[in-house]
């Protein structure tokens, strides 16, 4: 029986509660949060307009104001996935 694998994007899990995404690994140094700020109706699918991407240290001892690494906000959640994707790639290459 082969294995139930989650939603990936570029080789990174991508984890979703309401309104905000996990992308990549929580066991890892660093993760993206992003969250959607505004959206739409088309039909009667929920489009994201403006999206907050955060790159985020994982560390539980940290506040939450403290783990902030770099933020920004993107039109949209493809144009926020990508830079999400070359964020947390570089981010963990570095360390």
């Amino acid at each position: 029986m082969p294995e139930k694998k989650g939603l990936e994007y570029k080789g990174f899990p991508l984890m979703r509660k309401d309104n905000i995404l996990y992308y990549g690994n929580m066991s890892d140094k660093y993760v993206i949060m992003l969250q959607i700020l505004d959206s739409f109706k088309l039909d009667d699918l929920d489009i994201s307009k403006r999206v907050s991407v955060q790159l985020q240290l994982t560390d539980p001892n940290l506040k939450s104001r403290d783990k902030v690494v770099k933020k920004t906000e993107k039109d949209g959640l493809f144009s926020a996935l990508d830079v999400a994707h070359v964020w947390l790639s570089r981010a963990l290459a570095a360390q």
